[in-house]
C-alpha cells in the first residue's frame, strides 16, 4: 500500500470518527437552549425556506445538532442551502452562544471536506465543479498568495468562500494553516447571522433589524468596491501560503 493511500484512508478514519464525536455529543451532551419542542408550535405554518429547515431540526430533537452541523457542513461542499439561511437559523434555533459554535464548527469540517476533496482529486475535479468564470478570476489564489491574503477572501463579505475551499486545495497553502484562516476568517460573518437568527427567537425585532442593515451596508460597500479590491488583492503576491 502506498504512502499516500494510507494518508487517505487516515483522513477517512479521522473524518468518520468525528462525525461519530458530533452525533454522540449531540445525543448525551447539553441540549442548547434547553427543549426546541416549544420552538415547533410557531413553526407548524410558517412558509418561508428559514423556517422549514428550522421546523426540520426540531423535529430531530438530540439528534438536531448534530444535523445542523452537518447541514452546515454540506452547504460549504455543495450548496443545497445558502449559508445566509443556515446561519439564521443556527442562531433561531440554538440561540447566540450554541448557534455560534456550532456553525463555526459546521463551517469548519465542511471547509476541511473541500479542501481535501480539492487536494485529492485535482484540478480537474474542480474545473467541473467551480464555475469557470470563478475560476478564472480566483485562479491566483492557487499560485503565489500569502496567508493574509486568504485570510482578507474569507473575511470580505459577499465572496464566494466556498468556491475558495477547493481553489486552496489545489494550492501550496498547508492544511493547518487553511483550518486556521479559513475558520477565523468566517468567523464575523457567522457571528451576525448568528445574532440575527437569535434576535428573531427572543423577538428582538430592533437588533434583528439593526444587524440587518449592518450586513447589508458592508455587502453594498464590498459590492460597490469589489473591482479595486479584487485588484489590491491580487497585487499582493507577497510570500506563498505554507
Amino acid at each position: 500500500m502506498t504512502q499516500a493511500r494510507q494518508r487517505l484512508i487516515l483522513k477517512g478514519i479521522i473524518l468518520a470518527i468525528v462525525v461519530a464525536l458530533i452525533f454522540l455529543l449531540s445525543r448525551y451532551g447539553p441540549q442548547p437552549l434547553g427543549v426546541l419542542e416549544p420552538l415547533w408550535d410557531g413553526l407548524e405554518e410558517a412558509p418561508s425556506k428559514k423556517a422549514r429547515v428550522a421546523r426540520f431540526l426540531t423535529s430531530l430533537g438530540p439528534y438536531s445538532s448534530a444535523a445542523f452541523i452537518l447541514l452546515q457542513g454540506l452547504q460549504v461542499i455543495a450548496s443545497p442551502i445558502p449559508g445566509e439561511i443556515v446561519g439564521v437559523v443556527g442562531g433561531y434555533v440554538y440561540g447566540k452562544v450554541f448557534g455560534f459554535i456550532l456553525s463555526t464548527v459546521g463551517l469548519t469540517l465542511g471547509s476541511w471536506i473541500a479542501y481535501e476533496i480539492a487536494h485529492i482529486l485535482g484540478r480537474p475535479f474542480v474545473e467541473k465543479f467551480v464555475r469557470k468564470g470563478v475560476l478564472e478570476k480566483f485562479d491566483f489564489v492557487t499560485t503565489h498568495t500569502g496567508t493574509m491574503v486568504c485570510f482578507l477572501l474569507f473575511l470580505l463579505p459577499g465572496f464566494p468562500k466556498d468556491y475558495l475551499c477547493y481553489l486552496l486545495g489545489l494550492s501550496r497553502m498547508g492544511l493547518n494553516t487553511f483550518v486556521i484562516v479559513s475558520t477565523i476568517g468566517r468567523m464575523p460573518g457567522t457571528y451576525f447571522l448568528t445574532v440575527q437568527g437569535a434576535s428573531l427567537r427572543s423577538q428582538e425585532y430592533v437588533t434583528a433589524v439593526i444587524f440587518a442593515v449592518i450586513s447589508a451596508m458592508i455587502l453594498l460597500v464590498a459590492y460597490l468596491y469589489r473591482a479595486p479590491l479584487f485588484h489590491w488583492l491580487k497585487s499582493k503576491k507577497g510570500t506563498p501560503a505554507l
